[in-house]
């Protein structure tokens, strides 16, 4: 199965990419995995609505560039569905049964994911209520698909 993480912003703090690249090592025995970013936008202090919405959109428009159309697509949002780690990995193990070989995961900007791009996934899925820093989010979402892919082969993983 090929996994890719699209994400907006390149991730600066080594802490992060060292967590990212411990994830990328132990996911390459279960699954093809591709992380792609695309720039964020600068916003400006106070910006209007208009504005984000712009912003958003141009960072949503970079995104959607880099995804294809046999592409099942889930990306993150506050508002999305809520899974535990069993039920994530079953989701992820059916989306293989089914034949879906293509998954891509996209995480937005400080904004959040454009209306457009949100229409076109597949699923809206959501790790929290909270809001976290996507750098963050993206070593939160390695962790469970690799926590994922370990409960599909009943390998032992803390609980």
């Amino acid at each position: 199965m090929q996994i890719t993480i699209l994400a907006v912003g390149k991730v600066k703090e080594k802490f992060y990419r060292e967590a990212i690249e411990e994830f990328e090592k132990r996911l390459s025995r279960y699954c093809r995995l591709k992380i792609i970013e695309v720039d964020d936008e600068k916003t400006p202090d106070n910006a209007s609505d208009k504005a984000c919405a712009q912003i958003m959109q141009k960072e949503g428009d970079r995104l959607k560039a880099h995804i294809t159309e046999d592409a099942y697509v889930i990306a993150l949002a506050i508002e999305g569905k809520k899974y535990d780690s069993v039920k994530f990995s079953e989701k992820l193990n059916l989306l293989g049964v089914r034949g879906k070989s293509n998954i891509v995961f996209v995480i937005g900007g400080s904004l959040g994911i454009c209306d457009e791009l949100k229409k076109r996934a597949d699923e809206l899925i959501s790790f929290s209520d909270m809001t976290f820093p996507h750098q963050l989010m993206r070593v939160i979402l390695l962790e469970q698909v690799y926590r994922a892919y370990r409960i599909i082969n009943n390998e032992p993983y803390h609980k």
